[in-house]
């Protein structure tokens, strides 16, 4: 069951790692969001970028690091969840349907890696 918490928290990582991708290649913001350069909306996307290497950075770390997975879990979960109960709650814009597809592809995985150490806690006392 190990591998798969490992493999859990590499598909997590995965799935955050696009958008992280667009803070070192601008450009990406481009391609994936259409804001051009000069843009305010650029530079928030950007930043955004930014704060989506954190999420792919605490995943990947948390793959290795079993001391680090609470919090990796809580960052994960905020921002998976916080995207979909925004999209959902503007009324699932179509342009933005892949980004909520693959994070509720990713769900599974985070309940696996949220749910084995609660699962454990409950076995163990």
């Amino acid at each position: 069951m190990k591998i798969f918490e490992t493999v859990s928290w590499s598909v997590l990582a995965l799935i955050h790692l696009l958008p992280a991708a667009a803070f070192f290649a601008p450009a990406l913001v481009t391609r994936l969001y259409g804001a051009a350069p000069g843009d305010p909306v650029f530079v928030l996307l950007q930043h955004r970028a930014a704060l989506f290497f954190s999420v792919f950075t605490a995943c990947a770390w948390a793959a290795f690091d079993p001391a680090s997975r609470p919090l990796a879990s809580v960052i994960a979960a905020i921002s998976m969840m916080s995207f979909l109960w925004l999209w959902i709650s503007s009324g699932r814009p179509a342009g933005l349907r892949t980004i909520a597809t693959t994070d509720l592809a990713g769900l599974p995985f985070l309940a696996v890696v949220v749910w084995r150490p609660i699962s454990e806690r409950a076995i163990t006392t």
